[in-house]
């Protein structure tokens, strides 16, 4: 793409239901979207990521959630998960704190594998809740 073509931006939102069966939807739907748009060498990363937000907010919370991924103009993927727990996730763990363990390791994945992160405030189908983020750079 030449230097001075604009970054096409795009804008997705899956809303799921609270079922660990969903989180194998998103990821394929997050790797069709990624496919789509000519990203096929995030996928991989983005789909581990999307997994971690995507299980936390729908083995925690017992509502709807949703998974949110964009792109914006500057070419960062941003990935979120929407869900009714308007509290703060619990801090992430370093890995190597928890390499053994089955569960725990979902934020300190993401934050050894995204740009950025982070969780705000946010409201859905009425309820009160919080999106947790990561962000990825396109090479």
């Amino acid at each position: 793409m030449p230097e001075n073509e604009p970054i096409e931006s795009w804008d997705y939102t899956l809303y799921i239901p609270n079922d660990l069966r969903a989180v194998t939807v998103c990821r394929q739907t997050l790797r069709a979207i990624l496919t789509m748009h000519g990203l096929t060498g995030l996928a991989d990363t983005a789909e581990l990521l999307a997994t971690e937000l995507v299980s936390n907010a729908v083995r925690h919370t017992k509502g709807p959630a949703a998974l949110r991924v964009r792109r914006s103009a500057q070419g960062l993927v941003w990935i979120g998960a929407w869900d009714t727990d308007p509290e703060p996730p619990e801090p992430p763990v370093p890995l190597e704190q928890v390499l053994e363990r089955e569960e725990g390791r979902g934020l300190g994945l993401v934050t050894a594998c995204a740009e950025y992160w982070g969780w705000q405030p946010s409201a859905r189908f009425g309820d009160r809740g919080k999106y947790v983020w990561c962000e990825l750079g396109v090479a």
